[in-house]
């Protein structure tokens, strides 16, 4: 689905949105409906032909014809079983297919979001929208149409037929009738209120188990678990007193329901038990009736079923489309081409970047800044923490957009070239390594999804990891756990450094790619990334300024901006601020 037509689609009301969901299952939809009619058709024969047997065969004799109904009756319901299983079996899988289509659309749209977006929004709680809130919209889908339809045949069939039988007691059942409806209007919007509330308290302790599960390590480490069951306690006494509204509402409505359809049973005894009385309707009659207020009230009992899942499937709708109607904020300008290969200088030129364009101006990271960096050049840039560094490299890629100014690669605006494109020839190792919870190879693998067994082989060696993951039982095989917490720190980090390796590109960013090492590996893996960045442009973020004094180029930058920049030697003789940072931590060694 295109940016276009995911726009199109759910720029729609949502009862239209939720309704193209069954386009590409129709065929399963209509035979879903097919098979609840045939049931509707079997429940609402059956008063009918009680009443003829009881009425006509039996008080005449004709005991051959009222056994030849009875096994036509089992016939029908051998039928009817066969229709249910269709209807709970297909109708459910087309459910699944439903809510397949949907977490595929919601997960591809997040994916292409920003880091902004992420910054914005919890783990937990994009994963409450993605499971629990989409399976209440499936059981909508499955459920509701479905049994709005057979609640309105069954309640209009089993009608006329009362009609036909007694039509004063028929119309006495349409005096109850618009109390029901309306306890329905009154309790709706209130449960739909207290539904929304009850997924956002689930979306807020799924956020804070999340958390607390990937931070028992730490909680442990402070004796912080006690103060983690209280943080724990509070967003399930949230999510209890949510559910405890919730339920109110749904008690006070079934209650309700469950009165007025008692009310019926009664009204119709009462009432019939007077024509009895006087002549007026026999026993068969009132028998045939009663079971037709029977089949009057199952509607109306799947109506009340159906109300609750209502509120749910459309409360967890509208989070879900809420999300889907969130523009990414970065995306390929109608311009933008594929640019191969990405060869050229790299320009900053007066850019500015804010995290928060809304807010205030203490939220600007950088102002105005301006920085060449030469074809082929390995550029290192130091400075204090929070001065942007790591900021500055990923304008590049494009993981935030630039609030001013313009980046150019080879005279290439970067917003002209094709996302695609421009991060594939982008290489990167962040200072924060993620490790997915798979074997060695696949986490190797990740830097070029088809490569071969041998090139994952050729880039663990360069990253200095190759034989540390032939001394494991299972090799490149073995699981290195969520996270990779089987790894240590420097581990994890020449395994993400493997991945640059592999993926060959043409421009690599080094967020402390090395922070994480011993100093023996850290001078083996520093010869490697020498290696790889020949011919290559490369920035480099580095706190231990021993890493980058042969970098062509060293840039000083503060929350002032660009203080200087030259090389190792040059910034040595200026005795500025770079030559100040680099005494400073060789007097600490």
């Amino acid at each position: 689905m295109t940016q276009q037509e995911r726009q199109q689609r759910f720029s729609k009301p949502l009862l239209r949105i939720f309704i193209s969901y069954y386009g590409p299952h129709r065929k399963l939809f209509f035979l879903d409906l097919f098979c609840a009619l045939g049931i509707a058709i079997v429940d609402l024969l059956f008063p009918m032909v009680s009443r003829f047997a009881l009425q006509d065969l039996l008080p005449q004799g004709m005991y051959r014809q009222f056994t030849l109904l009875i096994f036509g009756l089992v016939a029908a319901y051998v039928v009817r079983s066969v229709l249910m299983y269709i209807v709970t079996y297909w109708g459910h899988l087309m459910g699944v297919r439903m809510e397949a289509d949907m977490r595929r659309d919601l997960f591809t749209h997040i994916s292409h979001m920003s880091y902004r977006f992420y910054d914005n929004n919890r783990t937990g709680s994009l994963l409450s929208r993605i499971v629990s809130d989409l399976f209440d919209i499936v059981e909508l889908a499955h459920h509701g149409p479905e049994d709005l339809f057979i609640a309105g045949i069954t309640l209009v069939g089993s009608f006329i037929l009362m009609l036909r039988i007694r039509w004063q007691l028929a119309l006495l059942l349409i005096f109850v009738v618009p109390f029901i409806v309306l306890l329905t209007i009154r309790q709706r919007k209130r449960m739909s209120d207290t539904s929304v509330q009850v997924k956002e308290t689930t979306a807020q302790i799924n956020s804070d188990i999340e958390s607390s599960i990937s931070g028992a390590r730490t909680a442990q480490a402070f004796t912080n678990e006690k103060f983690e069951v209280k943080k724990f306690n509070r967003g399930n006494n949230a999510y209890t007193q949510a559910k405890d509204g919730y339920y109110h509402s749904m008690a006070t409505y079934q209650s309700g329901m469950e009165f007025m359809t008692s009310i019926l049973n009664i009204m119709v005894i009462g009432v019939g038990g007077y024509f009895v009385a006087k002549g007026e309707m026999d026993l068969v009659d009132l028998i045939a009736f009663t079971l037709y207020v029977n089949s009057f009230l199952s509607p109306i009992r799947k109506l009340v079923f159906f109300f609750e899942q209502y509120t749910k499937g459309m409360a967890g709708l509208e989070r879900f489309v809420e999300l889907m109607r969130n523009d990414p904020e970065i995306i390929d300008s109608p311009s933008a081409s594929d640019v191969q290969p990405l060869d050229g200088d790299v320009v900053y030129q007066n850019v500015t970047f804010t995290y928060n364009p809304e807010g205030d101006e203490n939220s600007t990271i950088l102002h105005n800044l301006s920085l060449t960096v030469p074809e082929g050049h390995k550029v290192a840039i130091v400075g204090p923490s929070g001065s942007g560094k790591t900021t500055l490299c990923q304008l590049l890629p494009r993981f935030y957009q630039i609030t001013g100014g313009v980046i150019t690669i080879g005279g290439h605006d970067i917003k002209d070239i094709t996302l695609k494109s421009l991060r594939a020839q982008i290489g990167i190792v962040q200072q924060e390594v993620f490790i997915f919870a798979d074997t060695i190879l696949e986490n190797i693998r990740y830097g070029r999804p088809d490569a071969t067994f041998e090139e994952v082989v050729a880039a663990a060696k360069l990253a200095e990891i190759d034989d540390f993951i032939h001394q494991l039982p299972d090799g490149y095989n073995t699981i290195v756990g969520e996270r990779g917490t089987t790894l240590s720190g420097g581990q994890r980090q020449r395994v993400s450094i493997a991945r640059i390796f592999l993926k060959n590109p043409r421009i690599m960013i080094l967020d402390e790619a090395t922070s994480a090492l011993d100093t023996a590996t850290e001078v083996r893996i520093q010869r490697a990334l020498d290696t790889l960045a020949q011919g290559r442009t490369s920035l480099i973020i580095a706190h231990r300024l021993s890493t980058i004094r042969n970098a062509d180029t060293i840039v000083y930058l503060d929350q002032e901006g660009i203080r200087e920049q030259g090389s190792h030697a040059e910034l040595m003789a200026q005795n500025g601020p770079y030559r100040q940072l680099y005494e400073a931590q060789y007097r600490s060694l």
